[in-house]
């Protein structure tokens, strides 16, 4: 696979995945911008020594690359960036980040707002300004980076879970508008070691969590080969899966509903034996114009 003539921008590209999907471009023939604005884990300080540092290594290699030192919150001034210095974007891979764990009833309005702005916002905001590009050129990549924590929960991650389910969201209602104009948003959840995980993992598991074993799955979602747009996948230590929504069957009750029936028929409610896994806004409507029939039927 190449990716000879397309730029790809990687936020937060100083280390860790952010660092191995940039050297993978790069090596795969990519002209890069390295995004990083170098803060540490909990997202205090900044330096530009990181993303300068991979910009040097890529092109010690024979590769081009550009650093750009610009926080994500900047997000256009990463976009000119690009435009600048290679003309074009193709790929944008929404990864810069920090965490700011604490439990909810100790968590300050700034341990929330500080995780959504560089999280989802400034994602919104790269991706805003990377569009009209996208769109006059026919063709664009995007991966927005969510986490297991925002799909299941975890605890001490109100704001994080929060932030990264969100950007699915982004993702899937991108998709629907992009696809026309040869754009696809899909979404990973990797599990990979990093700055973010040296705590809370061994040095066994790191091994085994290497990120380069997560950025071919963002090269193929970012190739002009793929097939697939408003994905979810999960991805670490060479396992990928994809994720996608699953719900009961369902109860259609009728007339005039009391709590007391949803108590009845919680257990049908919740049954997912013969689950359905509604793909669109329209399938997911689906059990609803039925039970509206019904009910006029019955009238």
């Amino acid at each position: 696979m190449s990716f000879e003539g397309k730029v790809a921008l990687i936020t937060g590209a100083g280390n860790g995945l952010g660092k191995s999907h940039a050297l993978m471009f790069a090596g795969l023939g990519a002209r890069v911008v390295v995004n990083d604005y170098g803060t540490t884990v909990q997202g205090a300080g900044a330096d530009k020594s990181s993303a300068e540092a991979v910009v040097d290594e890529i092109t010690g290699k024979g590769g081009e690359a550009v650093a750009n030192t610009d926080s994500v919150e900047s997000g256009a001034r990463l976009v000119e960036t690009a435009m600048d210095a290679f003309g074009r974007l193709d790929i944008v891979v929404n990864n810069a980040g920090f965490l700011r764990d604490i439990s909810f009833h100790k968590m300050r309005e700034t341990d929330w707002f500080d995780i959504i702005n560089v999280h989802l916002n400034s994602a919104f905001k790269v991706n805003r300004a990377a569009w009209p590009y996208m769109r006059e050129q026919n063709f664009g990549r995007i991966v927005n980076t969510a986490s297991a924590a925002g799909i299941y929960g975890n605890f001490g991650q109100v704001n994080y879970s929060s932030a990264k389910l969100a950007l699915h969201g982004m993702t899937q209602a991108l998709a629907i508008e992009g696809q026309k104009r040869n754009i696809f948003v899909n979404t990973i959840a990797p599990a990979a070691a990093s700055r973010l995980t040296d705590t809370v993992i061994s040095r066994e598991q790191t091994a085994a969590l290497r990120p380069e074993l997560v950025s071919p799955l963002v090269g193929y979602l970012c190739s002009a080969e793929c097939t697939q747009t408003s994905g979810l996948f999960e991805a670490g230590a060479g396992w990928f899966g994809k994720l996608r929504w699953e719900r009961s069957r369902g109860v259609a009750l009728n007339g005039d509903i009391t709590p007391e029936d949803i108590a009845n028929n919680i257990e049908a409610i919740s049954d997912f034996s013969d689950a359905t896994h509604p793909r669109s806004i329209a399938e997911a409507f689906a059990p609803f114009g039925e039970a509206m029939g019904a009910a006029v039927s019955e009238r």
